[in-house]
């Protein structure tokens, strides 16, 4: 993959960028989204999709599609909770994003912020809990139960707007 950007696109996105992301998302090993499009499948035209990708989000035409919602049973307790399933191609979309804006908002994070934190994981936080319940005897216990899906988004934004001056970063 090539570094060069086209001088006639919108967003100033790389062919590397697009192939990091991919890298990412293939080590994960993720299902295939509502296309139906593993990782298999996705690999079989493996620079054609990743340049569709790559052109759609530095032209400013990318639109993520639909994602796949599948009921897994809740670990603790009856029912299930449903989990959003990205496509592999909006997966790879979704990790460009998130690298450009990581390295502007991670120093700011908390150090006991462990969610959706490079090289944290709920192991960190358990282990940092069991320090900790030596030295206080309060705890803190919160439920973030369907937080994502009541947070206002324009709050989001407004977020997003304060860590990065990119308008490709805020758009997708």
């Amino acid at each position: 993959m090539s570094e060069q950007v086209s001088p006639g696109k919108s967003f100033d996105i790389s062919k590397w960028e697009v192939w990091q992301a991919y890298q990412k998302v293939a080590a994960n090993k993720g299902a295939a989204g509502v296309d139906g499009v593993g990782l298999v499948e996705f690999e079989s035209d493996l620079k054609g999709n990743l340049y569709k990708i790559w052109n759609r989000m530095s032209s400013g035409s990318y639109f993520p599609p639909p994602v796949k919602a599948v009921e897994i049973p809740k670990v603790h307790g009856a029912g299930t909770r449903i989990l959003g399933v990205p496509t592999i191609g909006d997966r790879i979309g979704q990790t460009v994003v998130a690298s450009r804006l990581e390295g502007a908002v991670e120093p700011k994070f908390h150090p006991d912020s462990y969610g959706y934190r490079p090289r944290k994981g709920a192991l960190d936080a358990v282990g940092t809990c069991r320090k900790r319940c030596w030295k206080y005897d309060w705890v803190i216990d919160l439920d973030v139960r369907n937080f994502f899906d009541t947070v206002p988004w324009d709050r989001i934004i407004v977020a997003v707007e304060a860590n990065t001056a990119l308008p490709w970063v805020i758009l997708y």
